[in-house]
């Protein structure tokens, strides 16, 4: 559109005094006709930082009108443009207002029964944004679990919610009304390559960690994925951030998304289950296991089994008690609060500095998390994850100081099953 629009300056039907305080930004037909472009959202967002009046084609006014404070002018034609740039038919701003609701989420957690234990670590990781590995057998409910994590984080705030649909906005399906403030999820399959996880291509575009911004990225199947692409996620997981470079170019696209994974314990599934019948040997089980890097594992804050439920509690008829998204949700949004009051960031993303601040133990616990990290062969990440973990769970409390039992929990999470 910007070549038409220098054309007609040339031609002396447009003084070149009238651009200055727009930008222009769209697709122009060869009968004239503006369309539909990707990207919207990242020109919008450069349009208002240069306090500049933005001219697009009308199907993308309701997308750029997410950027509050921005003007914009949707019109149908280049002959619109042009009228309005010679102040002869003014282009009128209708900015659409965007409702913030709630109730976006289907799946909820008192779908899920049984499973205490797994469901206790799926708040602690929505609580601290921590990364969780779920261990058990087939139809156990790892992927019932891990569906149901967005509707107990956080709603997204104004930003968060512009960062994701600004990487939607220039990924090949484009931005969804429908999915505004909804928190991304995302399960790509485990033939899924490197270039489809992390990003790629030319121009470069976003991959699934940076898809899943802000949101929940699951990994079913953990140990089937390559081990070239499991091992570049491991950057990511560390920065909230993806580098892509090429010959001609180099992209940064913003990745902090929250890893959920699930494997079998064997490669046939059945390992420690009592009603299984396990065949795997020795070496097919450590072959398995070996897939997943040391570093890789030791990346993910917390390792749960989920076992077989009892077909008694599957089969009962009664109303399930257990808690529903809501109710979890209302103590995930007080413990992350708190954090963000405490340190402005959430536990997963504390430094070492902080660390020593703001989870300080007493004697008997400094005592226990160094007998543990020497029996258990912690790193110095798995150190202080475990400490980040145990900080979480004393949130959930409301306690200002990590006490022995959030300590000794945390371990428990963190041991490899």
């Amino acid at each position: 559109m910007s070549i038409a629009l220098g054309l007609l300056i040339a031609s002396g039907q447009l003084s070149a005094n009238n651009l200055t305080q727009y930008e222009f930004a769209g697709e122009l037909a060869l009968s004239g006709k503006l369309r539909h472009i990707h990207g919207v959202l990242p020109i919008a967002l450069n349009t208002k930082k240069a306090k500049r009046t933005l001219i697009i084609p009308k199907a993308n006014a309701n997308e750029a009108s997410l950027i509050k404070g921005l003007k914009i002018l949707p019109a149908e034609n280049l002959l619109e443009v042009c009228a309005h740039l010679d102040g002869k038919k003014m282009i009128k701003s209708n900015p659409i207002q965007f409702t913030d609701t709630e109730n976006h989420y289907v799946l909820d957690l008192a779908d899920v029964r049984g499973q205490k234990h797994a469901r206790r670590a799926l708040e602690i990781a929505a609580a601290g944004r921590h990364s969780l590995l779920l261990v058990g057998p087939p139809g156990s409910g790892k992927t019932m679990l891990a569906s149901r994590m967005p509707s107990i984080l956080p709603i997204m705030t104004n930003q968060e919610a512009i960062e994701v649909a600004a990487i939607a906005s220039i990924s090949y399906r484009g931005f969804a009304h429908a999915n505004w403030k909804i928190r991304p999820y995302r399960a790509p399959h485990h033939s899924a390559s490197s270039v489809a996880l992390v990003g790629g291509g030319n121009p470069p575009k976003p991959g699934e960690i940076s898809l899943t911004h802000q949101g929940v990225l699951f990994l079913d199947e953990l140990p089937e994925f390559s081990r070239h692409v499991l091992e570049a996620l491991r950057e990511p997981l560390e920065s909230g951030a993806i580098t892509i470079s090429r010959a001609a170019r180099q992209c940064e696209f913003p990745a902090s998304f929250q890893l959920i994974a699930a494997m079998n314990p064997c490669p046939c599934g059945h390992l420690g289950d009592p009603l299984g019948n396990c065949h795997c040997t020795p070496d097919q089980i450590r072959h398995y296991n070996h897939k997943i890097s040391g570093p890789m594992l030791d990346r993910i804050d917390m390792h749960v089994e989920v076992p077989r439920l009892p077909i008694e509690i599957l089969s009962s008829q009664t109303q399930s008690t257990t808690e529903n998204s809501a109710t979890v949700r209302q103590r995930v949004v007080i413990a992350r609060q708190q954090q963000l009051s405490r340190a402005g960031k959430t536990n997963v993303h504390l430094t070492t500095e902080d660390l020593a601040t703001f989870c300080k133990l007493k004697t008997k616990e400094q005592k226990l998390l160094n007998q543990a990290a020497n029996k258990l062969k912690l790193s110095a990440r798995g150190y202080h994850r475990t400490l980040k973990v145990a900080r979480t769970i004393a949130d959930l409390t409301g306690k200002d100081q990590i006490e022995m039992a959030d300590l000794t929990e945390a371990l428990s999470l963190r041991q490899r099953v």
